[in-house]
């Protein structure tokens, strides 16, 4: 049994711990999490120990996996920071696939990465560290999901997109094949995207324009 730590307490953090469960093999033995508020609470039965000052002490006692259970719906920007500072304390981050999602064995899973119940992976994709997919997401066949990209519940990627690192794809979002999401997009919930998304753009509707462009870490 693989005891593990998560960092984050709030309510991607209950899918994950959710999630191992169902895989089995792994005991979440406690939750950091920076707000004061939850320390002393639970999380589907999970406490939540401290801060992650506490982390330290993790080590000792044989501790030395963990998940990241911080979400990205608002910007991937915290998420992304808070999995550069776990593996810089030394802890290996643990892959979180649902038994209930289909994942292609062409496919390429980066360390990390959260696949949620009913998601699906097709033939020769690849997903990045830290990607989040969340649940009923559609992945076709040789579709690139960048590191730490957040792809939303019932979105679907036609073959061959690419999805730039730190990109948000909205809710219900459909991705026509053969398109390319820029570092740092957001796809707006239901759009339909035709053309190519620049970095760091904001595109929202049916079809999609772009709402705001030119600042990478603009969320919607």
């Amino acid at each position: 049994m693989t005891q593990v730590v998560g960092f984050g307490a709030g309510g991607h953090a209950k899918v994950v711990i959710e999630i191992l469960r169902a895989r089995g093999g792994f005991d979440v033995i406690g939750l950091l999490d920076s707000n004061a508020r939850l320390h002393g609470t639970t999380v589907a039965g999970v406490p939540v120990l401290g801060d992650d000052g506490l982390a330290a002490s993790l080590g000792p006692r044989g501790v030395r996996h963990a998940f990241i259970g911080l979400g990205g719906a608002a910007s991937t920007w915290p998420r992304r920071h808070l999995f550069g500072a776990v593996q810089d304390r030394g802890f290996e981050i643990v892959t979180a696939i649902h038994p209930a999602a289909t994942v292609s064995p062409s496919a390429e899973i980066g360390v990390g990465a959260t696949i949620m119940a009913g998601a699906i992976v097709n033939a020769g994709a690849v997903l990045g560290e830290n990607v989040i997919l969340n649940t009923g997401a559609i992945v076709e066949h040789d579709c690139a999901i960048g590191a730490h990209a957040h792809v939303a519940t019932g979105a679907r990627l036609a073959g061959g997109v690419t999805v730039g690192e730190g990109a948000h794809i909205g809710i219900g979002a459909s991705i026509r094949q053969q398109i390319t999401v820029g570092r740092h997009a957001v796809v707006g919930a239901g759009a339909v995207v035709i053309d190519h998304v620049p970095d760091g753009a904001v595109v929202v509707g049916v079809p999609a324009r772009v709402l705001r462009q030119g600042n990478e870490s603009w969320s919607i």
